[in-house]
């Protein structure tokens, strides 16, 4: 009888414990809920190192991941190391425009040829005997290598090796770089023309006519975007070419578009940034500049990169197109500024030129003058007591196309 009396006692103990353990462990202090983690804002920069090189600049840079592939004087290519701002290769030749990079390589149009080293080291990859004059720079994408005469023909090579795969005579030729999506190949000719060509073939299209020379291109799978010295920017269909929409400005429109998930950006000669709904071309915002873009934009993080003749670099928010801040380079600005891809903080990278000190690299970091959001115990591989004395409120804050044969 004692044996049953101890099992209903111990059983009654254990029906008490299991109602009470949800209310006791419901009262203890629980870790404050962390905030999503934001990426930083782009603005406040502040200078994080300069390198001089010892030349002037001929043609804007090009850049690939963390290196910037300088032309100077016509007589060289410097690679510049943008993580450790040291040099990293030099290449003699006679570059004559912006380099062209992919696939690990670093192509460079010059007099009498089209050479190709690798981005790494600047070891020879190929070397092709070309001495046809281009109209614009050397484009690359997923293994093409575009290039376009001043007679009015377009060439695509495997990038690989250099095998010219077709040429194709245009009649005329390009006013800017070709641009490249998906199974296309779309040139913009000096007449007005944007021509659309099969990428594996260089057969034709499509060809639509707009009402003045194109500025440049931004081809995307299912739309182009580009401007014109009419004073518009038109949104075409890539599938037939079909003007979709157009856009009237107060001035010819400057450089490159860029989008994103919602709405196109755009500068005019008007010194007007607009913002565009992608699919209808409803203006959402229009910001006036107080400086006169001689370039596309670039975006960067939440804000839209602006510059012009003046060595001042000018930010506006992508939300409202709302002042966000500035930086000054040392010189005229030789190209649009370059964003370094990854990294917790920021980094914006100029290349200025100037008459007495040459060509100037200079980096830009994000600053952290306010206490960070989220805090610094919500970082990954941050270790911090918990519960804290006395917690803290946190403050608030291209597309795949066609690959050439092999």
């Amino acid at each position: 009888m004692m044996l049953v009396h101890v099992r209903r006692v111990l059983s009654s103990v254990s029906a008490l414990l299991a109602l009470l353990l949800p209310v006791v462990a419901a009262a203890q202090p629980r870790p404050p809920a962390s905030p999503a983690a934001q990426p930083l804002s782009l603005f406040p920069l502040a200078s994080a190192w300069t390198q001089p090189l010892d030349g002037a600049s001929t043609a804007p840079p090009a850049f690939a991941g963390v290196r910037a592939f300088v032309p100077l004087d016509g007589t060289r290519v410097v690679a510049l190391d943008l993580e450790h701002a040291v040099v990293a290769w030099i290449l003699p030749g006679t570059p004559l425009s912006t380099p062209a990079t992919g696939d690990g390589l670093v192509f460079v149009a010059e007099r009498d040829r089209i050479t190709a080293v690798h981005e790494e080291d600047g070891r020879p990859a190929w070397r092709l005997p070309f001495e046809e004059p281009l109209a614009a720079p050397l484009v690359w994408d997923n293994g093409w290598l575009v290039a376009a005469d001043t007679a009015g023909t377009l060439y695509a090579f495997r990038a690989t090796d250099g095998e010219l795969i077709w040429r194709q005579p245009l009649g005329r030729p390009v006013h800017v770089a070709p641009a490249l999506a998906a199974d296309r190949v779309y040139a913009a000719l000096e007449d007005g023309h944007v021509v659309s060509l099969d990428v594996s073939t260089g057969t034709e299209r499509w060809t639509t006519r707009l009402g003045g020379a194109p500025a440049d291109m931004l081809a995307l799978e299912d739309r182009i975007y580009v401007g014109s010295d009419d004073n518009y920017l038109y949104c075409l269909l890539a599938s037939s070419g079909e003007i979709d929409w157009r856009w009237r400005t107060g001035g010819d429109v400057t450089g490159a578009p860029v989008v994103d998930d919602a709405r196109v950006y755009f500068v005019s000669q008007d010194n007007v940034l607009r913002a565009l709904d992608r699919k209808s071309g409803a203006q959402r915002w229009k910001r006036a500049l107080g400086v006169r873009p001689t370039r596309g934009i670039v975006r960067a993080r939440d804000v839209l990169l602006v510059s012009g003749l003046p060595p001042k670099l000018f930010g506006f928010a992508v939300k409202d197109g709302n002042p966000a801040g500035d930086i000054t380079a040392s010189g005229e600005l030789a190209s649009v500024p370059y964003v370094l891809p990854g990294g917790v903080l920021p980094t914006v990278v100029l290349v200025a030129r100037d008459l007495a000190q040459g060509t100037r690299v200079t980096a830009f970091r994000r600053t952290i003058d306010q206490p960070m959001n989220p805090p610094l115990r919500d970082w990954p591989g941050v270790i911090t007591a918990w519960p804290p004395a006395q917690p803290q409120v946190p403050t608030a804050p291209s597309t795949a196309a066609s690959e050439p044969p092999r």
